[in-house]
């Protein structure tokens, strides 16, 4: 195990955990709303806890970021002017606070300015970043708290008002080893075929040494392990139901890592990228060995999203079916990923695929797939499972290349309209249309009764 430089620790302080495999997705736009029923909200973004480590004796603790922010729900409305009250009183005996630039402190609490406020939707954005450090002779276990209030100019009244007593960070005094991980960006424009250096790099930001420490490192479908090492060991897992298809690596390494040492797997990680890659993702997540406990596990695992440019033929078709009033037929309706791609959307959950059913004028559905839920024409929720004038059928998160999902409706004829058509139309969860997909003519198709 190589040591890297110390320069290259990373940035600490997530503000909130990062669950392995959990990538920076896009959440779709915000909804609509009539006018009537415009609303928003100012909400601050805050750890729920932060742990510093014991000051050295005769010395002074080190600092720990502590990053907060604000956000608002609705894209509507501008949200400016933004005040964040940040007070530090429950922290007395424990620990103290070095304040940025853009917070103006007054005795135990401070005000800082937040000039435009985001929507979560366009991701987090971090806006004042405290630091944190335990005062001389504060004993391992302490601990103290800090409470936020905010407001901001904007919304439909003009002014907002985060929840009152909402939001607080406690701190812990503790000892011991800190691992933390790389947090990179996500990689696209890669091309199907190419090799990828993995990025992977752990730092100890603790007081304690780690006496080793292991790894977990997950890979999606379309991302293959070039490098094998003999400390770890590798599972193919999922490709069953929601879960997506991929490969599980659990290792254990005996390098001990010093506070403020960095070290690197003992080769670099090379990933191969599959012909059928698309969206995938890398995530991996680190421990201390000897039965050690990490004093700040939410920096302990990170993911890489990969964006690879390739295509998914994604198409529909319907059915053709032939019955006398009162008779019930069965049409068949099909999705297909024709590729060369899968879709996975690990990151964010999202199905692969929605599709659509309309169902023709003069009949009613009597039963219908597991994977649909009844819709009003325009998409609305209804209760009763049978006879809704449209179906939505939820695929899971992905679909392999050259795959197929078989849709059958049975159908009530309650009276012949020779020629009659309902419409099978293949979209995503969020947005119009696939953006991956090649041909999106091929995306609707019709079910024909008695043509």
């Amino acid at each position: 195990m190589k040591p890297a430089s110390v320069g290259r620790a990373l940035r600490l302080g997530a503000c909130t955990t990062v669950a392995m495999g959990m990538a920076a997705v896009g959440l779709g736009t915000a909804p609509a709303f009539a006018e009537e029923q415009q609303t928003d909200q100012l909400w601050i973004q805050n750890p729920y806890e932060r742990t510093v480590t014991v000051a050295p004796e005769g010395g002074t603790g080190q600092y720990r970021d502590l990053p907060v922010g604000l956000y608002h729900d609705n894209s509507t409305f501008t949200v400016t002017d933004g005040r964040l009250t940040v007070d530090v009183s429950g922290l007395a005996g424990v620990a103290e606070v070095a304040w940025p630039e853009n917070c103006v402190p007054s005795g135990s609490t401070a005000v800082c300015s937040v000039p435009e406020v985001p929507i979560l939707m366009d991701g987090y954005e971090e806006q004042v970043r405290l630091k944190v450090r335990a005062l001389p002779g504060t004993a391992s276990g302490a601990q103290g708290k800090v409470t936020y209030e905010a407001t901001a100019k904007g919304g439909p009244d003009g002014e907002l008002v985060a929840p009152h007593n909402s939001f607080d960070t406690t701190v812990t005094v503790g000892s011991g080893p800190d691992l933390v991980l790389v947090q990179p960006d996500k990689l696209v424009g890669v091309r199907p075929g190419s090799s990828l250096t993995a990025p992977f790099a752990v730092t100890n930001t603790g007081n304690e040494p780690a006496q080793g420490f292991s790894v977990r490192m997950w890979a999606t479908y379309g991302l293959e392990f070039a490098t094998k090492y003999p400390q770890c060991a590798y599972t193919p897992t999922g490709g069953e139901g929601e879960a997506a298809p991929m490969t599980v690596v659990t290792c254990a390494f005996d390098t001990v890592i010093a506070p403020g040492v960095t070290v690197e797997l003992p080769a670099p990680l090379k990933l191969d990228v599959a012909d059928h890659a698309l969206y995938e993702l890398f995530g991996y997540s680190v421990e201390p060995g000897a039965g050690a406990t990490d004093i700040q596990a939410d920096d302990n695992s990170s993911s890489w999203p990969i964006e690879v440019v390739n295509t998914a033929d994604f198409a529909v078709r319907g059915d053709t079916v032939r019955g006398k009033a009162g008779s019930k037929v069965t049409a068949t309706l099909r999705f297909l990923n024709r590729g060369p791609a899968w879709v996975g959307h690990v990151g964010s959950g999202d199905p692969a695929a929605v599709v659509s059913f309309y169902v023709p004028k003069g009949t009613a559905a009597t039963a219908v797939p597991d994977l649909c839920e009844p819709r009003t024409l325009e998409g609305g929720s209804l209760e009763e499972r049978l006879g809704a004038p449209r179906y939505d059928c939820y695929l899971p998160l992905w679909v392999k290349q050259d795959s197929k999902t078989v849709l059958p409706f049975q159908l009530m004829i309650n009276r012949v309209v020779p020629g009659v058509t309902g419409k099978v139309v293949a979209h995503p969860d969020w947005g119009p249309s696939f953006p991956f997909d090649p041909k999106p003519r091929n995306n609707t198709a019709q079910v024909v009764v008695n043509p």
